[in-house]
């Protein structure tokens, strides 16, 4: 679990705000203006808007110049001043006017311009307001004051709502990803709809983002930067762009139907995401490194293994065979008193020599370095059928192209650990083994009718049956191990090793296009 919130921490924080929502909306999430207003209040409110019209220019420009003394920039001026009564003034209904707070309502939350701020803008304008009206309209302006307020409160519950949500969204996406890949997809389904996008890009680059891309940058269709779009497909389909830096080789892509520049919560979410990822990306460096050294670690173990099965073949091997002659010639000269005697040491170097040979064919499987996988699987059932009384069925389906060394050799010592494991605990009568290779992966399956073993016994039984470390060699190569097993039916091991992953779509040489 990455460091922050956990999953259901999020959850109960989403709970808490869509229930407060929900008594929300059902206390004040009207419909229309007519229901907060009544029909009297309506006619008095547009008397009062026709009243304000003559001055409405005037009240903005001093409202706007008393706004950017509070240090309001132009964005948030502008917003400010679309939910004041002048701005009511210039719309020809109410239900007009009160949809045009609610966008700006969401737009002011997005600016982090607090609920208090914008009561102290409305406050402000009612200060200019009065020497206008002079005292008149003022139940009118009361009700309109409380139908913006309600709006503006409904459209800052929303925006934190849907940010909550799409924070909830990364931090499970970052969960139940189960590679770096599917993180990044999952990252683009959860992203789009909260920026209400209409399409979403994630670029893997094989160099550092650099440049005006290294920076949050936002274009347009018809601008200089159009080219820097990574996703050809999407430059002449959206009418404006976003483009955020997520990691050092990572780049998010963002098309909008119409011009729209982010709003500082929105750079804060991606920001959000962006941290999430580079925490992901440092994650599988870091597992790739585990992987890397235990790969060489598994490397070193193999050659180690050869070493030991050469000396022992060249000098154990060699001087058991020398003493079996030995005892072979004395046995000839030998007085009849002692020739049994060494007829049973003759026999115990020969069984010696059996042994040693066994144990040095299980170190270095020399028959796969020399004739490839299907000759050393077929190798090992002549040799299982040597051991054990079973029957043994093999079906391999091994296409021409050549398999990795090392893929080769993971699937022959799960297949040997398994036929020596039901040698020694099995009991069966009868043994299948089947090996399919395709295009994409190889799947191999070793299946007995023997003993079996209950399943709460079955993490015991894989350690002690050594497929813990066959378990750890598939993983190297990204690929799963599973043994079923049950009690009187026998065990069932499955290898399945991927041969060719290819996640995302590439989009020329130094590019890869999460969608």
């Amino acid at each position: 679990m990455p460091p922050g919130p956990s999953t259901q921490q999020l959850a109960a924080s989403c709970a808490k705000i869509s229930e407060r929502n929900r008594l929300f909306n059902l206390l004040f999430n009207l419909p229309s203006d007519s229901q907060i207003l009544t029909p009297a209040a309506s006619r008095y409110a547009a008397e009062m808007a026709r009243a304000i019209k003559p001055a409405a220019a005037r009240l903005d420009r001093r409202l706007s110049a008393a706004l950017r003394k509070r240090g309001h920039n132009g964005a948030q001026v502008r917003a400010l001043l679309a939910i004041t009564p002048a701005a009511a003034a210039r719309l020809r209904t109410l239900p007009q006017f009160l949809e045009q707070v609610e966008y700006n309502g969401r737009r002011l939350a997005k600016m982090n311009v607090s609920p208090a701020q914008v009561q102290e803008a409305l406050c402000d304008c009612g200060a200019l307001l009065d020497p206008v009206l002079a005292g008149r309209f003022q139940p009118a302006r009361e009700q309109l004051h409380l139908a913006t307020t309600l709006t503006l409160n409904e459209a800052y519950y929303r925006v934190r709502e849907a940010e909550t949500q799409a924070l909830f969204g990364i931090y499970r996406a970052e969960v139940t990803a189960v590679d770096f890949d599917d993180l990044l997809r999952r990252l683009v389904r959860v992203l789009t709809p909260a920026f209400h996008a209409q399409a979403g890009r994630i670029v893997a680059l094989s160099q550092p983002v650099k440049g005006k891309l290294a920076k949050p940058l936002y274009i347009e269709r018809a601008s200089a930067n159009a080219s820097l779009v990574a996703d050809r497909t999407m430059r002449g389909r959206h009418a404006s762009f976003w483009s955020y830096p997520l990691g050092e080789k990572l780049l998010a892509q963002f098309g909008f139907a119409v011009k729209y520049p982010w709003l500082p919560r929105e750079l804060a979410l991606l920001e959000a995401a962006a941290e999430r990822c580079r925490a992901a990306e440092e994650r599988a460096r870091l597992e790739g490194e585990n992987r890397r050294l235990q790969a060489m670690a598994q490397r070193a173990e193999e050659e180690e293994r050869r070493r030991i099965g050469r000396e022992l073949h060249d000098e154990a091997g060699q001087c058991l065979l020398l003493l079996r002659l030995q005892l072979e010639m004395m046995e000839r000269d030998a007085p009849p008193g002692l020739r049994e005697r060494l007829t049973e040491a003759r026999g115990v170097a020969e069984s010696a020599v059996t042994e040693i040979r066994r144990i040095v064919a299980a170190l270095s499987p020399s028959v796969l370095e020399r004739l490839g996988l299907r000759a050393a699987m077929r190798h090992l059932a002549a040799r299982f059928r040597k051991m054990d009384a079973a029957g043994i069925e093999v079906r391999m389906t091994l296409g021409r192209k050549p398999l990795p060394h090392g893929v080769e050799e993971v699937v022959y010592r799960v297949a040997q650990e398994s036929m020596l494991n039901i040698v020694k605990h099995s009991g069966a009568k009868w043994v299948k083994l089947s090996l399919r290779a395709t295009d994409t992966c190889i799947r191999l399956s070793v299946s007995d009718d023997g003993a079996g073993f209950r399943d709460e016994a079955a993490v015991g039984k894989l350690a002690s049956f050594g497929l813990a470390g066959m378990r750890e060699r598939a993983t190297l190569l990204g690929g799963t191990l599973a043994v079923r097993s049950a009690v009187g039916k026998g065990v069932t091991v499955r290898l399945e090793i991927p041969l060719d992953e290819a996640p995302g779509k590439s989009n020329g040489k130094n590019t890869r296009i999460v969608d």
